[in-house]
Parts: C-alpha cells; structure tokens; sequence
C-alpha cells in the first residue's frame, strides 16, 4: 500500500484505516447477506440494523437525552440553511443570527428568503477573527431561534462556549467540530452538521433535534423539506 496521507482539510478529511477496510469489504458483500450493501434494500432488516447502530452509537457517544430525534438526511449543510427557516421561521417573527464567518454568511442568504432575519451579531469588520462576547450580542427575546456556526473552517474561528440565549431555541451548524469535543446538546433545539469533517464520507447530514420544536413547524411545507416527515420515517421517507 503506497504510504497513507492525513488529510486535515476543511473538507473531507482522514478516517480511520479499519473503517476504510470494513467499508471496502462490505461493499461487495455484508458478512452473512451475500449482497453488498449498494444492494440491499433500505426497507430491509439488515439495513434497519445498520441505521439503528449508527443511531445508537452517536447517542451514545454525544449522551443524548431521550427528548431528541437522530436523522440521516441529505443535501449537506447548506439544504439546513433552507429547511430550518421553512420549518421554523414564521412570517410573523424574525430569526437571530450570529455571524462568525463564510458559513453563517450563507445560512443568512438563505434564511432570508424565508422570513426577516435579524444579525445579532456579525465580526465582519475584524475579518472574522473571533467570535462575539456575550455583551455584544443584541439579541431578540421574542425570536423564533437563533442560529450559530459552532467552527467556521475557512476562518478558523470556534465557540469555546455557547451564548446565553435565554429561552429562545439554539440552532448550530457544527459540521466542523461535532464529536471533537464533548457537547452539551441540552442547551441546544438543534443541532446539524455534515458528515464528512468528523463522522464519516460526504453524503450525509446529521441532524439532532429536540421533539418540543417539531410543534413548531407549519403546515403545508414540501414533504421532503418537513422534518416531521423524516422523524416519522426513521430517516428512511426516501432512499438513503
């Protein structure tokens, strides 16, 4: 084998050698099903188990309470920046943001087509160097969330720790960083974030959100694009 390279970029980056090679050897057949897992079906019970171990295993390691649902979804971060102002940004009410770097930037452009989107805080005018102390927050107690980039990878700029938003839902991209660290998700409505940075290839969201705000989310959104739809299903409405 030519000598292993560690990639650390912003983008995909290394993963462990063993999960490459159990990959490798799945792909043409899954121990005991005599199909790789390219072909099976994702109705199927062998598949159920393997989605049910992925679940199992970021519960575990993220200590999620029991009030929060575990979705395998698609479209990357930046279909998040869509789906989570349709799902929860009302026409009535505005969204706070707090813009650390790129990332947030666009998560702005997105909301925005969707409702009044209020900057609560932007480190534009220092390049993105930090990000914004809890005194420089102007926040909106009546928000409907506020939304935070939890590692900005282009600027290299991290929350140490979360702001104070009182009782308004916390929403994070944390792409970047999830499972790097310990995590307090309680202090979190949701929390999202690509696969392909800290848990596994490109191809997958993760998306972690607390049950009490899927009350939330009005009627008549496109049902591929309803959060309901993919909790019902068990991440599993369409192919995976």
């Amino acid at each position: 084998m030519t000598e292993r390279i560690f990639n650390f970029s912003a983008g995909p980056a290394v993963l462990p050698l063993p999960v490459l090679e159990e990959a490798q050897r799945d792909l043409v057949e899954l121990p005991g099903v005599g199909m790789s897992i390219m072909e099976i079906s994702h109705r199927s019970k062998t598949f159920d188990e393997i989605i049910g171990q992925a679940e199992s295993g970021l519960r575990e390691l993220l200590n999620l309470p029991d009030n929060y649902h575990v979705l395998f979804l698609q479209g990357g971060a930046s279909l998040q920046f869509s789906m989570i102002p349709m799902n929860f940004l009302p026409k009535e009410s505005s969204a706070d943001y707090i813009v650390t770097g790129s990332w947030g930037k666009k998560a702005v452009k997105e909301a925005k087509k969707t409702g009044a989107v209020n900057i609560a805080a932007t480190m534009a005018d220092g390049n993105f160097t930090r990000v914004p102390s809890q005194d420089e927050l102007k926040l909106d107690p009546h928000a409907a969330y506020v939304h935070l980039t939890s590692n900005e990878t282009i600027e290299g700029v991290e929350w140490k720790q979360e702001p104070e938003v009182g009782d308004v839902p916390l929403v994070s991209d944390a792409s970047s960083d999830i499972l790097s660290r310990p995590l307090p998700v309680e202090k979190y409505a949701l929390i999202y974030a690509g696969a392909q940075k800290n848990m596994g290839p490109s191809g997958v969201t993760l998306v972690i959100v607390r049950d009490d705000l899927l009350a939330r989310i009005p009627e008549g959104l496109h049902t591929m694009l309803d959060y309901r739809t993919h909790v019902e299903a068990k991440s599993l409405y369409n192919t995976p």
